[in-house]
C-alpha cells in the first residue's frame, strides 16, 4: 500500500493514464481485445492493491475509459443507469437513468436482468443499448440525454430471446446496432449526433454478437453474427455484401468476429473455430471457409490474436484456454480443463490477460508451446462476466454489482 506521501502522486499518474489511453468501446481501443504495450502494465506484481470499490448496480456491461472518465452502464431498482466516475477517486461525477422494466427469459435467469451491452463513447458522447433494446445518447461531460429510441413502434419485440447483448459500434458518424427481436429486427445505422436512421438491413433478427467494421476489398463492411447468419453489410448504404447460414443450438450466436489480415475468425456453440475470407470474385462477394478446427469451440467468449496466433476460451472440457495457428487453424496448445464457464480474453505486450467468470484474473504468456500462467489474482467476490478495463496502472473490474480499481502500485 502506498504511504500518504506517495498517494497524491499515484492518483496524478492514474489520471494521466486515464486521459491518455482511452478504452472507448467493447473489447478495447480497436474492438479486438488487443492493447498496445503502453496501454497496460509493463509488469504485473505478486499482489494487486485495491484502491477503491463502489456499488454501481447489476449487469454484465463492461466499463469504459474515455475523456478522463470511467463510464459504466447498470441496472438499479428497475432502471437502467449510466454513470460517469472519476478514475483516481472512484467518485461518481454524474448519474442518469430511465425506467426499464424487464423480465428475463427463465432459461437465462442466472445472468440477471442486465444490461449486457457495452456502451460506446465517440466525439464526447456516450451511447448505451439497454437489455430491452432502448438506445440512448448521453452527453459525456454532463450526462444530459441527447436522444433516445426504444423501437417499440417498429418491432413486435425489441430484444432477442435472452435480452439484448450486442454492443453498438460507431463508424464514419454512424451509430450501428442490431435492434428489434427474434425473427423481426434490423441492423440499423443512425446518425450519431441526431439519432436519425440512415439505413436498415432487415434480412435477419439480432443475435448476441457485437459487430466489427472492416475494410476489405475497398469496401467498408459491418461483419457480425445475426440470428441465423454470418453477414457482411456495407457501411455506406446497408446493402448485404455476403452471408453464410449459421445457427447454434437454442439460437445463441454470441462470439464477436475477429479480423486477422483478410481472414475473419468465427465460432459458436458446438461449431468449432473457423476462418473465412470475404472477397470479390467475378464481380460478386463470396466468403470462402479457409480452415476449421473442431478441437475447440467458443460459446460466449471472443478471441484475440497475438503475432501469428489466435487465443480463445473453449467451452469444451468445462472450460479450456487454447492457442491456434492463425494461418492454418492447427492447435498449438490447450490449457488444463475445468477453467470455468466463461472468460474474457485480452492481449498486450506478449501477455494474455484472462478474466474468468469466477473473479480470478490470470496473466499468462502469449508465446510458448503450452499454457503458461505468470500471475493469478482474486479480484472479485461475485461473478465477473463483464470484460475488464485495463490501464497502465492496473485493472478496473465489474462484478455482479460493484466496480473496483485494482492497482499494480
Amino acid at each position: 500500500m502506498a504511504n500518504k506521501w506517495m498517494l497524491p502522486l499515484f492518483l496524478a499518474v492514474v489520471l494521466s493514464a486515464a486521459t491518455g489511453d482511452d478504452w472507448p468501446q467493447w473489447r478495447g481501443p480497436h474492438r479486438d481485445g488487443a492493447l498496445g504495450s503502453t496501454s497496460a502494465p509493463a509488469s504485473w506484481p505478486e499482489h494487486l492493491q485495491l484502491r477503491w470499490k463502489l456499488t454501481v448496480g447489476e449487469g454484465h456491461s463492461s466499463p469504459l475509459l474515455a475523456g478522463g472518465r470511467i463510464f459504466v452502464f447498470t441496472r438499479q431498482q428497475g432502471k437502467e443507469v449510466a454513470s460517469a466516475i472519476d478514475p483516481p477517486s472512484g467518485k461518481i461525477l454524474w448519474q442518469q437513468s430511465y425506467p426499464a422494466p424487464y423480465k428475463m427469459n427463465p432459461a437465462a435467469e442466472r445472468h440477471g436482468e442486465g444490461p449486457k451491452s457495452t456502451p460506446v463513447f465517440h466525439d464526447g458522447k456516450l451511447y448505451t443499448l439497454g437489455i430491452s433494446g432502448i438506445l440512448t445518447c448521453w452527453d459525456g461531460p454532463t450526462g444530459a440525454r441527447r436522444w433516445q429510441q426504444d423501437f417499440s413502434k417498429q418491432y413486435r419485440q425489441t430484444s432477442p430471446l435472452y435480452g439484448t447483448a450486442m454492443s453498438p459500434v460507431v463508424d464514419h458518424g454512424l451509430l450501428i446496432a442490431h435492434v428489434g427481436g427474434h425473427d423481426d429486427g434490423a441492423l440499423t445505422a443512425c446518425d450519431a449526433s441526431s439519432g436519425g436512421v440512415k439505413w436498415r438491413w432487415t434480412g435477419d433478427g439480432p443475435a448476441y454478437a457485437s459487430p466489427i467494421v472492416a475494410d476489405l476489398g475497398s469496401a467498408g463492411q459491418v461483419i457480425t453474427e445475426t440470428q441465423n447468419h454470418i453477414v457482411g453489410i456495407s457501411v455506406a448504404g446497408g446493402q448485404l455484401l455476403w452471408d453464410m447460414p449459421f445457427t447454434t443450438e437454442y439460437v445463441q450466436n454470441i462470439p464477436s468476429p475477429l479480423l486477422y489480415g483478410d481472414l475473419v475468425i468465427l465460432s459458436g456453440l458446438e461449431k468449432g473455430v473457423f476462418a473465412v475470407r470475404p472477397a470479390v470474385k467475378d464481380g460478386k462477394w463470396t466468403a470462402e471457409t479457409v480452415w476449421r478446427n473442431r478441437d475447440v469451440s467458443m460459446y460466449m467468449s471472443s478471441p484475440v490474436s497475438e503475432g501469428n496466433w489466435i487465443f480463445g476460451f473453449s467451452h469444451y472440457k468445462k472450460g479450456q484456454f487454447f492457442c491456434l495457428d492463425a494461418h492454418t487453424g492447427a492447435t498449438r496448445w490447450t490449457s488444463p480443463p475445468r477453467q470455468g464457464d466463461n472468460a474474457a480474453i485480452l492481449s498486450s505486450g506478449g501477455n494474455l490477460i484472462l478474466l474468468k467468470d469466477s473473479g480470478e484474473l490470470v496473466i499468462a504468456k502469449a508465446g510458448g508451446k503450452s499454457f503458461e500462467p505468470l500471475r493469478t489474482y482474486t479480484v472479485a467476490d461475485s461473478s465477473t462476466w463483464a470484460q475488464p478495463l485495463i490501464v497502465r496502472e492496473g485493472v478496473v473490474i465489474k462484478d455482479a454489482t460493484t466496480l473496483a480499481f485494482w492497482s499494480i502500485m
